[in-house]
């Protein structure tokens, strides 16, 4: 029997994205943009995330892997102009009816959907880890923004060991966070370190530290932890972060790892986009994750 011609076009991503009941993998869209400390469109993400996914084929040349893994496109939870606090039921709700499959990614928005995220896993049971450049440590007493999920997951009772914060850039946080970071239990693994010992190498021991603390993981991959000549798009990328190779070789060490069930994408703001260098590295970053999954 002969191949179709790919003449025109070939097999893409975007062709194991749709309706898909039984799929191992869920895809959920949370477009929050309210209360970011620094205004923007990340309420943009998941709708531009869809649309590069026809232009990323599903074979890795590198490996030799052709990807054959339905996602289930729950589409998008309603979130425009509502805060994080009023966004908190609709999105743990929404990531809790996905948790039958082995993976639910989610897709922001800003990065205060991680805390609804983790509470759907089930906040007795659950570890996090977060590629971040920042520890998102801000104090909650003027409300939730994208700068305090860990806080308020702190606040909410979660015991700190079970978090991992990875990539943490110099001279974009302060020593107070630091110190609340330290006194809670955290661990903490520098940009730096990631830099000199390689990103996947710590991700793959704070996984392991995880795993041996809780029944599941989450994982935030709040994408501003990515050296800003490499990730313009999000308004907290700074020079000396990780580079998007490793981040990428990090995505799929991560969606391999059996006790991890869900993932989100924070931080991505389209319009900051430097031509599609934005949307095509999220687009890779979700490939990779896909890419984990097969291998489990």
């Amino acid at each position: 029997m002969s191949q179709p011609s790919e003449a025109l076009g070939w097999r893409s991503v975007g062709d194991l994205v749709g309706r898909h009941p039984d799929a191992r993998v869920a895809l959920i869209g949370a477009p929050l943009n309210e209360r970011s400390l620094t205004p923007g469109r990340c309420d943009l993400g998941p709708k531009v995330l869809r649309g590069v996914l026809p232009r990323l084929s599903t074979y890795d040349v590198e490996t030799g892997l052709e990807l054959d893994i339905k996602v289930h496109d729950a589409g998008d939870v309603a979130l425009k102009a509502v805060s994080p606090f009023d966004a908190f039921e609709p999105v743990r709700d929404a990531v809790a009816a996905q948790a039958h499959r082995d993976l639910t990614i989610l897709v922001g928005g800003n990065n205060a959907i991680t805390r609804p995220g983790v509470h759907a896993l089930g906040l007795d049971r659950v570890g996090v880890l977060t590629l971040d450049a920042h520890f998102d440590l801000r104090d909650t007493d003027q409300g939730l923004t994208n700068g305090n999920p860990i806080q308020a997951l702190l606040d909410d009772g979660m015991d700190g060991r079970r978090i991992s914060q990875v990539g943490l850039a110099p001279f974009a946080n302060t020593r107070r966070a630091h110190e609340k970071a330290e006194a809670a239990g955290i661990s903490v693994r520098t940009a730096r370190e990631c830099r000199q010992r390689g990103l996947v190498n710590v991700v793959v021991e704070e996984l392991e530290r995880l795993s041996s603390l809780c029944e599941v993981v989450y994982v935030d991959f709040d994408i501003d932890v990515i050296d800003r000549s490499q990730w313009p798009a999000s308004p907290g990328a700074r020079p000396g972060g990780v580079s998007v190779h490793d981040f990428f070789d990090a995505a799929r060490a991560i969606g391999a790892h059996a006790k991890v069930r869900a993932v989100d994408l924070t931080e991505y703001d389209p319009s900051l986009e430097i031509g599609d260098l934005g949307s095509l590295t999220a687009g890779r970053w979700f490939c990779e994750i896909l890419a984990g999954v097969a291998a489990r």
